[in-house]
């Protein structure tokens, strides 16, 4: 029996029990939509290739699956750079399928040719460029195997047309050889001498990254934390792995975090960092960042171990199986710490928390703050929240308090406008039964609207709410706080009606700028059927504070306007 490129890619996705890819057509992979149209495989028709991306990686974050998405050569391939590079930075499995001029033809310029290996090799895990059809196969297993192990990333495949047309015997396919699992389960000794260090600690913080969801570590993490009774923070990636409602929560640290966490980092003697990179919005000012602290850090990844803080010790391993050797540790041996200095300890965490917690001030305009506070009470933080980036997502971090891994959707390493709405849509593929809510600014949900097409076109209930200020909001406070108020192309004119932008693509759309019907308008808004738009006029000069300056220790905050 004879077999097409395409018919092998198919029958390969499908033993990979792929049942959702986000793509969008074009002349060179028509072959593939063609062979997608016998698959049952489900397609999702996004409306730019970036949104393809997003979606994918959203839908791989919230599912725990790897992420596919298929577009065609040259501008198809290379609108997803964008999208392929937010889930490198944050370690999301993806396969990325592009099409690709004929193979004789590459190098020659051909019509949207597209050299997307080469651009995508600083940003991908791993990329390929099929030469030969009975290459196909293998290359699927093998990209689907890098994506998910060890560190996540995005692993490519480029498809020349002509491999894909070309058929070959069945029988002439080559077997498959199965990847081969590499452990990464640290030793029972390190674990042990990691925590011989953490009893000896009279100030010990615990700081969690994107690494302890990523790696289904989150129970773990919270035996542990039940066990040692330890204050955590967690970074952006890190929301949701410990429970916000938890007494030892101290919220997200670094420029936007909390009083209590920055100052938890400051004043800690050791700190156990699992599943963290240390990014420089955690960080700031690398020399004064956990000054007096001995510092153990935990991560899959050792390019990641000394690369920004230096460490007392390490432990390269997944989080999972580490935590779980820590957790038998204490259940067959005795946590000792300093009688009484503990208790000091958490008086004074719980001492911060009191005395500066997060709020803002109340007035006669909209505070984005109360949205998302009202938001999280209405929903009673059982939604899926996704968000763009600036003020919207450091708000959505702020005041919606997760306690549950994947809930919280954001770009984090990349920080890519345009990401929320295209990640809602993946998000309610792989959730269905969820309510998802993107969180947005009126600059960054302009970069993908189009996407609303999409989330009407699959009946996709979700929902947006714009906290529209205006401006580009964080440029704006920027310029505030550093550069004299020069407010320099930060105002936003001639951004659309969003209620009628809603209505144009088929969706419900709402509007208030009254403090007293915000919320009546967010329990319609959310009560609502199908794709919903609700636009609130917030105050344009409210800034998002606690705010750490470029460059300064993290005890050193402005935590208002001044």
């Amino acid at each position: 029996m004879k077999l097409k490129g395409a018919q092998i890619l198919f029958r390969a996705l499908e033993a990979e029990k792929v049942d959702t890819i986000f793509g969008y057509p074009g002349g060179k992979v028509l072959d593939l939509f063609d062979e997608l149209f016998r698959s049952p495989i489900d397609h999702i028709l996004v409306r730019h290739e970036q949104g393809a991306a997003h979606a994918a990686d959203a839908y791989a974050r919230v599912s725990g699956k790897v992420g596919v998405c298929l577009v065609t050569s040259g501008p198809g391939a290379t609108n997803t750079v964008t999208g392929i590079a937010n889930a490198y930075l944050d370690s999301i499995p993806m396969v990325i399928l592009t099409g690709q001029v004929q193979s004789y033809l590459l190098g020659s310029d051909a019509f949207q040719e597209a050299d997307i290996t080469g651009i995508t090799r600083p940003c991908t895990k791993h990329n390929y460029l099929i030469r030969r059809i009975e290459d196909i196969a293998q290359t699927v297993k093998d990209a689907f195997h890098i994506a998910s192990t060890g560190r996540p990333g995005p692993v490519l495949i480029d498809l020349p047309v002509d491999i894909i047309q070309m058929e070959i015997d069945e029988a002439d396919l080559p077997p498959l050889r199965i990847p081969v699992e590499k452990s990464q389960t640290p030793t029972v000794e390190e674990c042990r001498e990691a925590l011989t260090l953490l009893a000896k600690a009279r100030r010990p913080l615990i700081f969690t990254g994107g690494g302890v969801v990523i790696g289904k570590a989150s129970q773990e993490l919270r035996q542990f934390v039940n066990a040692v009774r330890i204050p955590v923070t967690s970074s952006l990636m890190g929301l949701g792995a410990f429970p916000a409602s938890d007494p030892l929560w101290l919220g997200m640290p670094g420029m936007h975090g909390t009083y209590y966490a920055n100052m938890a980092i400051s004043d800690c003697d050791v700190m156990l960092a699992i599943g963290v990179r240390f990014d420089d919005r955690v960080t700031s000012k690398v020399a004064a960042f956990a000054p007096n602290a001995k510092i153990i850090h935990i991560d899959i990844d050792p390019v990641t171990i000394d690369k920004i803080i230096r460490s007392h010790m390490s432990i390269i391993g997944d989080c999972k199986p580490t935590l779980q050797i820590f957790n038998e540790l204490l259940a067959t041996g005795k946590y000792d710490s300093p009688d009484g200095q503990r208790s000091d300890w958490l008086k004074q965490v719980a001492d911060w928390k009191q005395r500066v917690p997060l709020g803002y001030c109340t007035g006669d305009k909209i505070k984005p703050q109360c949205v998302v506070e009202t938001l999280y009470r209405l929903t009673k933080g059982k939604a899926i929240i996704t968000t763009e980036v600036g003020q919207n997502q450091m708000w959505a971090a702020q005041f919606y308090h997760f306690d549950e891994p994947n809930a919280f959707i954001t770009s984090g390493g990349l920080g890519t406008m345009g990401f929320g709405l295209p990640a809602a849509i993946g998000a309610q593929i792989a959730r269905p039964d969820k309510l998802v809510v993107d969180v947005a600014g009126d600059g960054s949900i302009q970069m993908n609207s189009q996407e609303l097409a999409t989330a009407v076109n699959h009946n996709l209930p979700v929902k947006i709410v714009i906290l529209n200020n205006g401006y580009l909001g964080m440029v704006r406070q920027w310029q505030e706080l550093f550069y004299g108020r020069r407010y320099s192309h930060s105002g936003i004119k001639g951004s659309p009606d969003f209620v009628k932008l809603a209505e144009a693509y088929g969706a419900t759309g709402l509007r208030t700028d009254k403090p007293e019907e915000m919320e009546a308008l967010l329990i319609q808004g959310l009560g609502t059927p199908g794709v919903v738009v609700m636009d609130f006029h917030v105050d344009p000069e409210e800034g998002v504070y606690p705010i750490v300056k470029p460059n300064a220790p993290l005890n050193d905050m402005l935590l208002r306007a001044e």
